[in-house]
């Protein structure tokens, strides 16, 4: 196993780049009908929360709760689903999901409710620097 960290590929596939944080790297979710933010630890062969050093585990945690927060701030939502279920990848993430009562998906779960509606190059822009923005600075 490599101690080098790869993004999984059906990750990097559904989403953009927002940046690192000290840990994590911050994905937007290619999917204009959620706020939808993954952190994905930066670490070689993690599949569990319970995987990382204590230290990584903690600061996981903390990233999580800025995502939290940055997205109820810009985002408002009726709802902030939190999860890490990687039946599908394998490869540690967590998802922060910003919901609202009008959602396509209310009020089960977005997952494999249906297809992903992509941004515009320009909305996806917007939000991926607004997020930026406010996570990384």
């Amino acid at each position: 196993m490599s101690n080098e960290f790869l993004l999984d590929e059906r990750l990097a596939a559904d989403t953009l780049e927002i940046g690192d944080l000290s840990l994590s790297r911050v994905l937007l979710m290619n999917d204009r009908r959620y706020p939808w933010v993954i952190l994905v630890p930066r670490r070689a062969g993690i599949r569990e929360w319970i995987d990382l050093p204590d230290p990584d585990a903690q600061q996981l945690w903390l990233e999580s709760m800025q995502v939290c927060r940055v997205l109820r701030d810009t985002f408002g939502g009726d709802k902030l689903n939190i999860g890490a279920l990687g039946n599908v990848v394998e490869q540690l993430h967590v998802h922060h999901v910003v919901r609202t009562r009008q959602d396509p998906a209310w009020p089960g779960p977005v997952w494999g409710h249906s297809a992903a509606e992509p941004y515009a190059r320009a909305e996806a822009e917007s939000v991926r620097h607004r997020l930026g923005a406010a996570l990384l600075s």
